[in-house]
């Protein structure tokens, strides 16, 4: 294709009509949207471009326009609401088209019809916002210019495209609409004062309004009900006809709304500081901050407008608002009719905000589908959260359990809800429950177990020591340092015993005794073994002419031993107890769902001297004992000390990983059995072979046998 540049005159593609102008000490901008303009014929691009365009007249959105001059001429007149301030106006029509849009946006933003970019040519008043109710594509294309300018911008989109379900504001023409169509409409509410507003205007009022003139004869030739009188004369007020389009005042209400939002965030913004305000003062305020310091204030409004609702704006910068769900239906004569099926409100309490009545909606006799459903997946029960599904719309998600420890009381939650520290989920996890407390109980199998058996040992204990009373006299018992043994077996007795202190429901007196008591018993009778130990090795050197062993020869050597080191393991644990006592303490980490009632041992460095110290004496015995295994001595005392000493160490020493590797009563009940089966090692190494000789052998319990065995 060859062309020629300056052939044929210039082709202007439209022109903008002009708007409704009153001026003010704050203007607001508005694009409104009364006809829908559509290019029938689009240019070849071979011949010389003509435009051929056809006008869909919309006569309910005038009422959007009238909800505008309404509400600025009620703040107005207000003595709350911005005093000493005049709000203007500068409205445009957009006709769904971007070119009207974009030159309605300009002509706002320059003040005037003729707009220059970058210019403004008016002086009298201050743009502060725009509002305007356009498609979703248009108002994103605005948003872009809105943004460059820094104004804010008040959306109330339509929905473009065919959908099933849309907007009521949505206009589609009779061919394409269907019996089995939904659409969304705002709650319609009359505002009272927009009520009488519209009642008593006189179109007389706006002499240069060509909004008003092309509604008038739009509304004229409309079909309206044949026994409605009515002139055509612009003399005429618009309530002698408004029975014609009365169902459409209440859908201007979200208008009405939005110029309230707006002047109440200018309201704050002035007031800001001060109680009064002076003309000069908001003047220069308003030159200061007005537009983009009027965004914070627009997040944050809050107010109620006459019909006593609260009006804010949401998350999404939103509008609260309802929506009634319509279905539109064709009757048989071809009349159009909207049957209210449903509602739906994001701010109503979760069950009541989405009803609608299906047996209410008329289907297309051709639609044999399943009816659509509000949420592509079944709700969510209590206990389980949403995990919406990748690349599908927000109503389409998955239904997964609550994780541990969290929980869901109410259906279709996105998140769930972490129980308290002490509280768990219930098996439905939809309440949190109090946590089980778990102990060491005397009730429980290994509780019993455990306490029969120290009882147990314990009384063969005392009956050991009973016989060694009875048998005093006898050389086997006065061979074996009769005061040294009888220590050694009541001693071994409170070790039985103290273990039932580790039993039961941790109290701050048991936590504090029982590894104390322990500590010091063990240390007794560690001390006390140590001492017949060396008894028997100084008793063997003691007998070679010219020793000097002889004079440490007799018990006090023994009792010396025994005392210091029971006094030093004495001393250990008031150091312990003074600076970091056990207490008791609700460990909820350990076990999952269940509370664990321990003994905090308070100072762990303590704890492990108290047990190092008792291995020091074992190894010590243990180490003497092993040495002098083979001495001459007519009972064995030094192989049946080494025995034992090789008992205890290897339980201790099986104790230390095995008590480190469990966790809640199992530690306790393992630190139970250590201290049962050392004690009882050391008792029957040590004893038992002593009194089988004493019961069974008696013939071995006398003076010629021992004067035999020498």
């Amino acid at each position: 294709m060859k062309t020629t540049e300056g052939q044929g005159p210039p082709v202007k593609y439209g022109s903008i009509k002009p708007g409704y102008h009153k001026d003010g000490d704050i203007m607001i901008g508005g694009i409104v949207t009364m006809r829908d303009l559509i290019i029938s014929k689009p240019p070849s691009y071979t011949t010389l471009p003509t435009w051929n365009y056809i006008y869909f007249f919309h006569e309910e959105n005038y009422f959007d326009y009238l909800a505008f001059v309404s509400a600025v001429e009620e703040i107005n007149n207000s003595s709350e609401l911005l005093p000493n301030i005049t709000l203007g106006l500068h409205l445009y029509e957009s006709y769904l088209n971007p070119f009207f849009v974009f030159g309605a946006a300009m002509s706002i933003f320059t003040g005037m019809d003729t707009w220059v970019p970058n210019y403004r040519c008016k002086t009298s008043g201050t743009l502060a916002a725009i509002i305007e109710g356009l498609t979703s594509e248009q108002s994103s294309q605005m948003s872009n210019m809105f943004r460059m300018y820094h104004y804010p911008q008040f959306i109330s989109t339509m929905i473009s495209g065919k959908v099933w379900i849309t907007k009521t504001e949505l206009n589609v023409e009779k061919p394409y609409i269907k019996n089995n169509t939904l659409s969304f409409s705002i709650v319609k509410k009359k505002i009272p004062s927009f009520t009488k507003f519209i009642q008593e205007v006189n179109f007389t009022l706006f002499p240069n309004d060509h909004f008003t003139n092309e509604w008038w004869t739009g509304l004229c030739d409309s079909q309206c009900p044949k026994y409605i009188k009515r002139s055509c004369s612009s003399d005429v007020k618009l309530s002698d006809v408004l029975p014609c389009k009365t169902n459409y005042i209440g859908k201007s209400n979200s208008v009405y709304n939005a110029v309230y939002a707006l002047a109440h965030a200018l309201h704050d913004m002035l007031m800001s500081g001060s109680r009064n305000i002076t003309r000069s003062r908001e003047m220069w305020k308003l030159s200061d901050y007005l537009p983009w310091k009027l965004h914070r204030y627009l997040k944050i409004v809050h107010f109620k407008n006459n019909l006593n609702e609260d009006i804010f704006f949401d998350a999404n910068r939103d509008l609260n608002t309802a929506y009634n769900i319509i279905s539109q239906v064709y009757l048989p004569n071809g009349v159009q009719h909207y049957e209210i099926v449903g509602s739906y409100n994001p701010y109503a309490f979760q069950g009541q905000d989405f009803i609608i009545n299906e047996k209410a909606i008329v289907w297309e006799r051709s639609f044999t589908q399943t009816p659509p459903q509000a949420k592509c997946s079944e709700s969510c029960p209590p206990g389980f959260r949403k995990l919406t599904r990748e690349s599908e719309p927000i109503c389409c998600f998955d239904c997964i359990p609550c994780p541990q420890g969290e929980i869901s009381n109410q259906s279709d939650m996105d998140n769930c809800v972490k129980c308290r520290e002490d509280h768990w989920p219930n098996h439905e996890r939809d309440t949190c429950i109090l946590k089980p407390t778990v102990f060491l109980s005397y009730e429980e199998t290994v509780g019993i177990a455990l306490t029969t058996s120290s009882i147990f040992l314990f009384l063969i204990n005392t009956i050991i020591l009973g016989i060694f009373i009875s048998y005093r006299d006898t050389p086997i018992v006065r061979a074996n340092n009769q005061g040294i043994s009888y220590i050694l077996l009541i001693s071994l007795m409170i070790c039985f015993l103290c273990s039932l202190m580790f039993i039961g429901h941790p109290e701050p007196v048991t936590c504090i005794l029982r590894n104390t008591t322990f500590g010091m018993t063990f240390s007794v009778s560690l001390s006390s073994i140590l001492a017949k130990t060396i008894t028997v090795v100084m008793a063997f050197h003691a007998t070679k002419p010219g020793s000097k062993l002889r004079k440490w020869m007799g018990s006090r050597i023994s009792y010396t031993i025994i005392l210091s080191c029971s006094l030093f393991q004495c001393i250990l644990c008031l150091i312990w107890l003074f600076t970091a006592p056990p207490f008791p303490y609700l460990n909820m980490q350990s076990e999952t769902g269940s509370i664990l009632i321990e003994c905090n041992e308070g100072s762990m460095i303590a704890f492990y001297c108290v047990l190092g110290f008792l291995g020091f004496l074992a190894g010590i015995s243990f180490i003497i004992a092993f040495l002098s295994r083979n001495l001459p001595d007519s009972f064995n005392e030094a192989k049946y000390i080494t025995f034992s000493m090789l008992v205890f160490c290897s339980v201790w020493i099986t104790f230390i990983p095995t008590y480190l590797s469990t966790r809640g009563k199992y530690m306790v009940a393992v630190e139970i059995f250590a201290i049962q089966a050392s004690s009882a090692g050391l008792l029957g190494c040590i004893f038992m072979p002593k009194c089988c000789m004493i019961l069974l052998r008696p013939d071995m319990n006398s003076r010629k046998y021992l004067t035999k065995n020498n």
